[in-house]
């Protein structure tokens, strides 16, 4: 992918001056060996921090490997106040984990009191008021510790990418969905830079790009991409027009920003000025880590890129639209998963989601505005969606929003996608969330969430729980299990 950050790790193993020092430096190599067998790439800086010259030396030698990204390693109980200066003066994510002891022979000078040495890490981090990654057993083997670094790169690189993002917006939110409110200041909390624009900006620069040279080499791949599901080829020109407009315009705008996502509006002016929708071409971008979500949402937006850089799989924007039929879930579902049917529902979109998670994709219309825009003709300025069932497999429901109070919130839920045909149009699949039913009472009514939730194509809650709690987000949602009731759940429902 092209818009997400690519982490490059430094290992800092420290040692506080009554241990051993060689300690510390045997089971940092021990550590790095182990990151070699699992095919993670890091920096082993050859500093040991003992002191705070030490602290100094060692970010010198990470700022000379561009590291973005830092795990120190207490193989021995370490000094708590230069080992977390690091952190300090470290313009990045930083992760502390700590060795476990190897043997009962060597209970002597072989025993690193490290178990003891991350509790006086943890205090001296709380007393700089600075953020660090803390696993959840942060103590462990070799092997282990380089199990909790393979977790802390997903993390780390929602970090780095969220602090570097610009977001460009195009147009107001459309009237009909204020739900998809965005209260900018939140964004800012986050690091991220927000550029909002006109639509009449978009089309200025869409009409700029007529008779782009490129256009006709990107219809030929849009042409290679979608086969026997080309069936309208005439609109390919304008897609392939739209889409070289935005990519020009994250290349021009990004200015000190180094990722980018968009939050456009697509409807209903979107239709009648650039004479197509946009669905296709966003399914595109999005397949490249540039989400372009829809109707201006912008927290969709953000979703969708926090989604990208923590599973470094395409995500894709949909409704939590519609109930799954009796005659449906007694066909597909009953007897088949253990699922009842309020545990189940559908997401749609209009055909936005990316090509490689579609059965059968093809291009097609939009029908709910093709009913107001074109009733009683062919489609012409409603066609560009991208068309199919979802793929079936496991997956993960996750929105970040800053309400109308403006404090940011999140959900995170996972379930999968049912091999179960939707027999409905748009981009669309059949989804399972176990107490489906509960959640969607008690945090998407109750918290007052949007229609729009980010889909992430893999389990990744867990990753996604770790980066809502490093920005600060107090309430993070999730689908509780049976017996376990949400604090306005009636307990003698």
């Amino acid at each position: 992918m092209i818009n997400v950050p690519v982490v490059r790790l430094g290992v800092v193993a420290v040692s506080r001056d009554c241990f051993p020092i060689a300690l510390s430096h045997k089971r940092r190599t021990a550590l790095m060996e182990q990151l070699k067998a699992k095919g993670i790439d890091a920096v082993e800086i050859k500093t040991i921090i003992e002191n705070e010259k030490d602290s100094l030396k060692a970010l010198d030698e990470i700022k000379a490997a561009q590291c973005n990204a830092v795990v120190i390693y207490l193989g021995n109980f370490g000094p708590e106040g230069p080992e977390t200066l690091v952190t300090k003066m470290f313009d990045g994510p930083t992760m502390y984990i700590a060795a476990a002891e190897e043997s009962g022979r060597d209970m002597y000078d072989g025993r690193g009191d490290a178990f003891c040495g991350m509790l006086n890490a943890s205090y001296n981090l709380k007393l700089r008021g600075i953020k660090a990654y803390i696993p959840e057993y942060p103590v462990g083997t070799a092997g282990e510790c380089a199990g909790m670094i393979a977790e802390f790169l997903p993390i780390a690189r929602c970090i780095i990418g969220i602090k570097n993002l610009k977001l460009f917006g195009f147009g107001p939110r459309p009237y009909d969905f204020l739900a998809c409110n965005a209260p900018i200041k939140p964004m800012y909390d986050l690091g991220i830079t927000v550029q909002e624009n006109s639509e009449l900006d978009l089309l200025v620069a869409f009409n700029k790009h007529a008779g782009d040279a490129r256009i006709a080499p990107l219809v030929e791949e849009m042409t290679a991409q979608l086969g026997s599901g080309n069936n309208y080829p005439g609109i390919l020109d304008r897609l392939a027009q739209y889409e070289i407009t935005l990519r020009d315009w994250m290349e021009e705008n990004l200015g000190a920003s180094k990722y980018a996502a968009f939050a456009n509006k697509c409807w209903p002016a979107f239709q009648t000025e650039f004479k197509f929708v946009p669905c296709y071409v966003n399914s595109r971008l999005v397949s490249d880590g540039i989400p372009v979500s829809c109707e201006t949402d912008m927290y969709g937006a953000i979703s969708e890129y926090i989604i990208t850089c923590a599973s470094l799989i395409p995500p894709t924007l949909l409704d939590i639209n519609n109930s799954v039929p009796q005659d449906i879930y007694d066909d597909g579902i009953k007897d088949k998963y253990n699922y009842t049917i309020k545990e189940t529902f559908m997401g749609f979109h209009c055909g936005n989601t990316p090509f490689c998670h579609l059965t059968d994709p093809r291009m097609s219309f939009q029908r709910i505005m093709k009913r107001n825009l074109e009733p009683d003709g062919e489609p012409d300025i409603t066609r560009g969606t991208l068309e199919s069932d979802i793929k079936p497999g496991k997956i993960t429901f996750f929105r970040i929003q800053g309400g109308s109070d403006s404090v940011l919130r999140s959900y995170i839920a996972q379930g999968e996608i049912l091999p179960v045909a939707s027999r409905s149009f748009g981009g669309i699949g059949v989804f399972a969330i176990p107490e489906m039913n509960r959640f969607y009472r008690h945090v998407l009514i109750e918290k007052a969430y949007p229609h729009h939730g980010a889909v992430a194509f893999a389990a990744i809650g867990k990753t996604l729980f770790e980066v809502m709690k490093w920005l600060g987000i107090s309430d993070i949602a999730y689908n509780r299990p049976k017996g376990v009731l949400y604090p306005t759940e009636n307990p003698f429902a």
